[in-house]
């Protein structure tokens, strides 16, 4: 593992500061006015957090190697550091442009779009003027295998029409989301290969034809202003030129996409496990209990001790993805990344479960965000793909390294043991 080059720990330094300072003090500020906006709105103090971000250069992290007017050119591990700061507090990335599913999406643009795509949707989303949606999942269909989708978009003339349903569509119930990067079939051969079939469109959402079913909930929370929109397109038409980088190319693009996205919600999940580990603390020497506090009760010290031993493990596991990606590449760290998509969100949820149970009643409570931190993470292990693909996967390139193993020594073995 490397050390943080000096102007980036500086960097690191500035934003650290800026959460603790311009922020946190805030957070009660953000949800009084979304309450008060009606839930889908645009909080005043988000666009004046913003504003003072961007001012400061405090801006558009996630774009590796991206420099220039709305990048800062960090490396993935570089960036790692701030998305574990940023992930302390829940809406700390909107305000520096770093929230998902922007992110995921500029990236896609940037790397894969035309230059009319960017500079139509990708220049006002890098500088923080509109917001973005990403739809994949699909109610009717098993999600876990991403070939199951069945939208499509058609090529009629010079222009595709587009039907079908997404639900889990984050971001969509924002106001200001502009544009959703759609997921879809536009080869309707079913004897074509499988990952070859599907495409990116880009679908804008003020298109006719799109009719927002519900806002899904997760666990009874709806996620405002953000959201997470169930959508039914009927003949939406968009411009043939809206599709990205080619027909087919749909989950090369997802590939692509998906590496950093997960090393940015892993670091953001240990940020999250980090505060929720503090609570712990703070709330195990504060109470009393039975003439003691409660971290001299029980296992308490226990529980304490292996928080902080398997956070400090999902932080360098996920270092070390993020360090392998810059070095070696997105494919040949394919199992890394694989790795912390399982075991962070798990530990995270551990943690967080653990806070709970120390808060006591108020855990479960709106007086603490403890319930509503669990929900998301919860989420977080479905979100991208749920674990059980991702182990899958691992296990798939364990074995692959045997793949020649000699099975005359196997079947040796067994002889040997009868």
């Amino acid at each position: 593992m490397r050390d943080l080059r000096p102007e980036v720990q500086a960097f690191l330094d500035r934003v650290a500061a800026f959460i603790d300072t311009e922020i946190r003090p805030n957070e009660a500020t953000y949800a009084q006015q979304v309450e008060e906006g009606g839930r889908w709105c645009v909080p005043p103090v988000m666009e004046e957090m913003k504003a003072k971000a961007k001012a400061e250069g405090l801006w558009n992290f996630f774009l590796p190697g991206y420099e220039g007017e709305f990048g800062t050119g960090l490396s993935n591990f570089e960036y790692s550091h701030l998305a574990e700061k940023m992930g302390a507090v829940g809406i700390a990335s909107e305000v520096f442009n770093c929230s998902a599913p922007d992110t995921g999406n500029m990236e896609v643009l940037e790397r894969y779009g035309s230059e009319e795509q960017k500079e139509t949707w990708l220049k006002p989303l890098l500088a923080g003027e509109i917001r973005s949606a990403f739809g994949m999942t699909e109610p009717g269909v098993a999600s876990s295998d991403a070939t199951n989708m069945a939208a499509t978009a058609v090529l009629d003339g010079d222009e595709y029409v587009i039907n079908g349903e997404k639900w889990w569509t984050s971001g969509a119930g924002d106001p200001r989301c502009k544009i959703i990067v759609f997921m879809c079939v536009t080869d309707q051969d079913p004897d074509s290969p499988r990952h070859k079939r599907h495409s990116q469109i880009l679908v804008p959402m003020d298109s006719e034809g799109i009719e927002v079913r519900k806002m899904m909930e997760v666990f009874g929370w709806d996620d405002a202003p953000h959201g997470h929109a169930h959508l039914k397109f009927t003949n939406v038409r968009v411009p043939k030129s809206n599709m990205i980088l080619g027909e087919g190319r749909g989950f090369e693009i997802a590939q692509g996409r998906l590496g950093p996205g997960r090393i940015h919600h892993c670091m953001r999940a240990v940020g999250l496990g980090e505060r929720a580990l503090q609570m712990m603390c703070e709330r195990s020497q504060s109470r009393v209990a039975f003439g003691k506090p409660l971290s001299q009760l029980g296992g308490n010290m226990d529980i304490i001790a292996n928080s902080r031993i398997e956070l400090n493990m999902a932080r360098l596991l996920t270092l070390q993805a993020a360090h392998m990606m810059d070095t070696v590449g997105n494919k040949v760290a394919a199992s890394e990344i694989a790795q912390i998509k399982v075991i962070v969100p798990n530990i995270v949820c551990d943690v967080i479960d653990r806070a709970i149970q120390m808060h006591g009643g108020a855990g479960v409570s709106q007086v603490f965000p403890l319930a509503r931190m669990y929900a998301g993470m919860r989420t977080l292990r479905l979100a991208d793909g749920p674990d059980e693909v991702h182990r899958r996967s691992v296990a798939r390139y364990e074995l692959g390294k045997y793949s020649d193993y000699d099975k005359t020594k196997v079947e040796s073995s067994n002889v040997s043991r009868s």
